[in-house]
């Protein structure tokens, strides 16, 4: 018997047990994610391809109130903006969309993200230069994430890098 394989009478166990954990959605998160794992969001399963005509679109005509997250697949503190989104939306007691736009990752390939954002409604996915759409966005937006466009309910926009404030989320939802 090869000794490399049997370190003790549990190995096998523990292999197994690793294995499962690793290869389950929501058991083993090292984040502390796994209550975002069990949110509603899983029932998104397309992606709408977000451009400068889709911005234009969502201003003039899109629900209000809402929320747009600006946010990439790298983005550290993305996941803790969405939670606080979340959290105030659901004190509301309002349905209020909640929108991830990912500018790094192209159609499909978005959904791959989606367990990273509480509460998320919508997924979108940049589509286009990505300079050019930022700058419909924003012209003074310096690529940094989260970028949250709040949108209430009289179309007044607050716009703020990284997570808003509770006076700010007060007002939109207010």
């Amino acid at each position: 018997m090869n000794s490399s394989f049997s370190v003790g009478p549990f190995a096998f166990a523990r292999r197994m047990a690793l294995a499962f954990a690793l290869f389950s959605p929501g058991v083993f998160m090292p984040n502390g994610a796994l209550a975002l794992a069990q949110h509603a969001h899983a029932a998104i399963t397309t992606v709408a391809d977000f451009d400068a005509a889709t911005w234009t679109q969502l201003l003039r005509n899109g629900p209000r109130p809402a929320a747009y997250v600006f946010t990439n697949s790298f983005c550290a503190t993305c996941p803790e903006t969405f939670d606080v989104l979340s959290k105030a939306v659901m004190a509301s007691g309002k349905p209020v969309p909640l929108a991830a736009i990912l500018m790094d990752v192209q159609g499909e390939r978005a959904l791959a993200h989606a367990h990273h954002y509480a509460g998320v409604t919508k997924i979108y996915a940049f589509d286009g230069f990505e300079p050019a759409i930022r700058q419909v966005v924003d012209p003074k937006w310096h690529n940094i994430t989260p970028y949250v466009v709040l949108v209430a309910r009289s179309g007044k926009l607050q716009r703020v890098t990284g997570q808003p404030t509770a006076s700010q989320l007060k007002a939109w939802l207010g």
